[in-house]
């Protein structure tokens, strides 16, 4: 009898087969990276084709890319593509009350972050995961229950039919929100919290001038009013987007186009022609002021069989611009550790569980930079600061690491940042 083993084709050999839970950024950019590795890859997400869409509904905020970001994407290939379609940003640009203007860099001449659509980004990560032959991404599919000790999921995908699916891995990339940490919630000495901060955020638009930027564009510009504020980031439009964050109460007191528009010209005057007052009355009311949740939970995997990246394990306020980030990072830290365990799950994920300090961190830094944003940027001892910190980091650059450059433009631990900056601001 002939011996058929040796000429057996390596695509008859079983594949290892992932699940991945949610088709946003962090889910097809996982995709990818596990693609790459060969595995078979299924990515489940809710919602239609966002590139089908005529309308793309959820998160709109653009999105800043920093180095931790780019890094994930440099890895498959994708960082000169997505790097060309942003705008770099080199500084904050400081609105006071009074019109005046002032610069405040994050970092050397040369380090900047980017302002990118997220819209845009999702749609060419969703295109890249379908490059792959052994990866499929299918829409309308809702997970409805998740069993991370034997990787079953139950779908419910078009056809309005449940479905059960068995997978070697789970891998929960569902968002804040997220369906596959609410059946790991139940499981003995899983520890979860989430935290709605008071303040809520509301989108407008500033749009071009004769065909051209409103204001300087290689800046983030914000406008800080101690217990709210406004930023601004461009767009390759040349349009702005805005982002108004304030207390729900304050929201809750304009009821009134008049109400805006004094609201407007009493805090923002500057801003007010810009964005347009016919066009201010409306898009104010157009949707409610939306929600921003932190979410914490330890740990993120169960077993060898489910683990929880991007906000589904750690969900951020917006405020250091780290959210997609450090989704981003955990999928480049996960891939990092499957070479170094052999793509073995069983020591891979109690590994990637180690990243928790590091996400707990980079959560309160992020509490903390939205006091810094509205409440001190403004301040004469605050610019004084930074100007000592960009000088002694001049003079000792591997000694001296400002925060802001450890986070945004490096890959630095988040919770060695922290540390190392609780040691700088005593010297």
């Amino acid at each position: 009898m002939k011996n058929t083993s040796a000429v057996m084709d390596s695509s008859d050999i079983q594949r290892t087969s992932i699940a991945v839970i949610g088709g946003g950024l962090v889910g097809s950019l996982n995709a990818c990276f596990l693609a790459k590795r060969n595995f078979q890859v299924d990515v489940y997400e809710s919602r239609e084709d966002i590139r089908m869409a005529e309308f793309a509904r959820g998160r709109s905020i653009n999105l800043a890319l920093s180095y931790r970001g780019r890094q994930a994407l440099k890895a498959i290939g994708l960082e000169d593509q997505i790097v060309s379609q942003g705008i770099p940003m080199r500084a904050r640009m400081i609105h006071s009350l009074s019109g005046k203007k002032s610069a405040i860099p994050y970092g050397t001449k040369s380090q900047y972050i980017l302002s990118i659509s997220r819209e845009n980004l999702n749609k060419d990560l969703l295109t890249a995961v379908e490059k792959y032959p052994n990866a499929k991404v299918h829409f309308g599919h809702q997970l409805l229950k998740c069993r991370p000790e034997t990787g079953v999921i139950t779908l419910l995908g078009p056809d309005k039919v449940p479905k059960d699916i068995a997978c070697d891995l789970i891998l929960g990339c569902d968002g804040a929100y997220s369906t596959v940490r609410t059946h790991l919630v139940k499981k003995p000495r899983f520890d979860y919290s989430q935290q709605y901060i008071p303040h809520g955020y509301m989108e407008l638009t500033i749009p071009p001038q004769n065909g051209d930027f409103a204001m300087e564009p290689n800046y983030l510009h914000i406008w800080p009013r101690d217990t709210f504020m406004m930023i601004a980031l461009p767009n390759m439009n040349k349009s702005f987007t805005c982002t108004l964050f304030m207390p729900f109460e304050e929201f809750e007191k304009l009821l009134t186009s008049r109400d805006v528009l004094d609201f407007f010209q009493k805090y923002f005057p500057d801003s007010l022609h810009l964005i347009g007052k016919e066009a201010l009355a409306q898009d104010f009311f157009r949707l409610p002021a939306q929600p921003m949740i932190s979410v914490k939970c330890s740990s993120f995997h169960f077993n060898s069989h489910c683990v929880l990246m991007g906000d589904a394990a750690h969900a951020l306020v917006p405020f250091f611009g780290q959210g997609m980030n450090a989704g981003f990072e955990d999928c480049l830290v996960f891939d990092e550790l499957m070479d170094k365990f052999n793509n073995d799950f069983s020591m891979c994920l109690p590994e990637f569980s180690k990243r928790i300090p590091d996400d707990h961190a980079i959560s309160d830094l992020s509490m903390y930079n939205y006091i810094e944003m509205r409440s001190h940027v403004n301040s004469r001892w605050f610019i004084f600061q930074k100007n000592i910190e960009r000088c002694l980091h001049t003079l000792m650059p591997s000694t001296f690491i400002p925060l802001y450059t450890m986070v945004t433009f490096s890959r630095i631990r988040y919770h060695e940042a922290v540390l190392r900056w609780q040691w700088q601001k005593k010297v």
